[in-house]
């Protein structure tokens, strides 16, 4: 990450407006304009100022936050599994019916494909939440957005995690054998 874009990322967390940074560092608002643009940098003194200001090493200023990239590939990754395990089920479920009716018994070995599909994408979906500690949907979607977590809610949702975790479990297996009964009733017919 460049010097301009994270000066503005800890102008923006700190909730400072350009003008407001600038009094604060004894500098113009263009200086700071400039210096997020990378049409200029600030020299090393400013650069000793923002640091101590954002209470943030040089490295973190400098060569930006190493941590924020890695959130930001985790969410990338999360986003690709989720789609992965969604592609996966889906498809199993509509692949059931017309592959029985059309290639017999040898046909579920399509849906079959597709249900390992969703399964390793869901175990690599558990493997980031388990490496980044998410255990509850609003962790998931505080990870997602990059928000904190509202701790009274984050409370009441760990306390009915178990009974919870046992009723999607419960609504998965209704579903597919659900969808697994359209099925064969297709194939009967």
């Amino acid at each position: 990450m460049e010097l301009g874009k994270q000066i503005k990322f800890y102008r923006e967390r700190d909730g400072l407006s350009q003008e407001r940074l600038a009094e604060k560092i004894y500098v113009s608002r263009q200086s700071i304009s400039n210096w997020e643009n990378e049409r200029s940098y600030p020299d090393i003194h400013n650069i000793l100022q923002l640091s101590v200001l954002f209470n943030v090493s040089l490295d973190e200023l400098v060569k930006g936050d190493v941590d924020m990239m890695k959130q930001e590939v985790g969410r990338n990754q999360m986003n690709f599994w989720a789609k992965g395990m969604m592609a996966g089920g889906l498809l199993m479920a509509l692949s059931i019916g017309p592959a029985l009716k059309f290639l017999g018994l040898w046909g579920l070995l399509i849906p079959l494909l597709f249900s390992i599909v969703m399964f390793v994408s869901a175990i690599q979906s558990e493997r980031l939440k388990k490496k980044n500690n998410i255990q509850t949907y609003s962790e998931i979607l505080a990870y997602m957005e990059n928000k904190e977590v509202d701790e009274e809610k984050l409370k009441k949702e760990r306390e009915n995690l178990g009974k919870n975790t046992i009723l999607m479990m419960l609504a998965s297996a209704g579903f597919a054998l659900l969808f697994i009964g359209l099925g064969f009733i297709v194939f009967l017919f």
